[in-house]
């Protein structure tokens, strides 16, 4: 098959292409890179003028005073040009209702001329959207990455970008998307539990991870547990990551002698590696049921993850609760508690490391995800 997916956030994309490749499909991917992560595409849609250094400041005034995005008019423009030659693919999957990452009635228009030129159209439930934003602002999740806005709401400003999903733009979006896709799948058991009795969805598949590029390093512990807290500075309310560093600001000074905490802000995706590959416990993020990209990888790698691994998850894949990833709740003194027990009982790192791994391997190998895509694309 000819393939083409449109978005990358975490790479989630990048893995599936290296998966449907190595099943014998020719597959492209567009999208921006998103931002400083850099993730590689085979054809790069992005603002280019409205970042240059001279008229970035313009931007955010226009985007501050008149809530107009010339970013996403910009891109826009270059998506219209670039869709003219995307044309016969067999299946053409968007990694969200935004995969564009332009304005609603605009992304409307070029999936109109997408769908026109392709055969079938698929939308992936990852990240954001409108269906798990209302799902959270309905408070139907024990808790969510929208839990810090509920319980107060002058954060609004902060979740701008993710309240937008409720506008009438959006919905009017979401409600075109629905009904000319041919269907909607999700990517973690977050993005699932919203979308089970919709009608054009099809089910949940696992995150594919590359087990052949990110090799498993058994963990050894010479001197001090070395703990990695991982941070996108856009998203340090969303993800829970005061809760971690509460954490640890007690376990810095009750096991000084033990441990080395080390603390990244916004790296590139290469470097983001590299901090987790030099770590043994890795503080990913709290309002989650499932695990994100970032913490499969770091299980990939054999680290000791706190994360999203709640009960919906454990009975999902039939595991026993701390066997194989942790569950960060959003309360600092219970991540305490686990992180005295893993300092304690070191044997535990060891033996969390080697059974994450094995779950990868299991659950998330890109090549059988791959084909898991294959089977539901093929079917509908």
């Amino acid at each position: 098959m000819k393939i083409l997916l449109i978005g990358e956030y975490s790479r989630l994309h990048n893995s599936l292409k290296e998966g449907l490749e190595k099943n014998g499909h020719k597959v492209t991917l567009l999208g921006s890179g998103d931002g400083f992560k850099n993730y590689p595409v085979d054809i790069k849609l992005d603002s280019y003028y409205f970042n240059l250094k001279l008229l970035k400041p313009i931007a955010k005034l226009f985007d501050k005073f008149f809530k107009i995005s010339l970013n996403e008019i910009e891109i826009y423009f270059r998506a219209k040009k670039i869709i003219n030659d995307l044309k016969n693919y067999d299946v053409v999957q968007l990694i969200n209702e935004n995969a564009f990452k332009t304005l609603p009635r605009l992304e409307i228009s070029l999936i109109k001329k997408l769908k026109k030129n392709n055969k079938k159209l698929f939308l992936l439930s990852c990240g954001v959207d409108k269906k798990s934003v209302e799902y959270a602002i309905n408070e139907k999740f024990r808790y969510s990455i929208l839990s810090p806005y509920l319980e107060n709401p002058d954060l609004k400003k902060s979740y701008r970008y993710i309240l937008k999903y409720t506008s009438k733009s959006y919905i009017k979006l979401y409600e075109y998307l629905k009904e000319n896709v041919n269907g909607i799948i999700s990517s973690d058991i977050d993005y699932h539990i919203p979308y089970i009795n919709e009608k054009k969805y099809l089910g949940l598949i696992p995150n594919p991870i590359n087990i052949d590029i990110i090799k498993y390093k058994k963990i050894e512990i010479y001197d001090k547990i070395k703990i990695l807290h991982t941070v996108n500075s856009k998203n340090y309310l969303k993800k829970g990551n005061i809760f971690f560093d509460k954490a640890l600001n007690f376990i810095k000074e009750k096991y000084r002698d033990k441990v080395e905490i080390i603390n990244t802000v916004d790296l590139n995706y290469i470097e983001h590696i590299k901090s987790i590959e030099n770590s043994h416990i890795v503080l990913d993020q709290v309002y989650a049921y499932d695990q994100g990209y970032n913490a499969l990888e770091a299980m990939a790698l054999g680290k000791v993850v706190f994360t999203g691994a709640e009960k919906e998850w454990l009975e999902m894949y039939n595991i026993k609760e701390n066997s194989v990833a942790i569950n960060a709740l959003p309360d600092h003194k219970k991540i305490i508690k686990k992180l005295e027990w893993l300092i304690e009982n070191p044997k535990y790192i060891l033996e969390i490391s080697n059974n994450a791994r094995v779950f990868i391997e299991n659950n998330h190998n890109y090549i059988s995800i791959a084909r898991q895509y294959d089977i539901i694309w093929s079917k509908n």
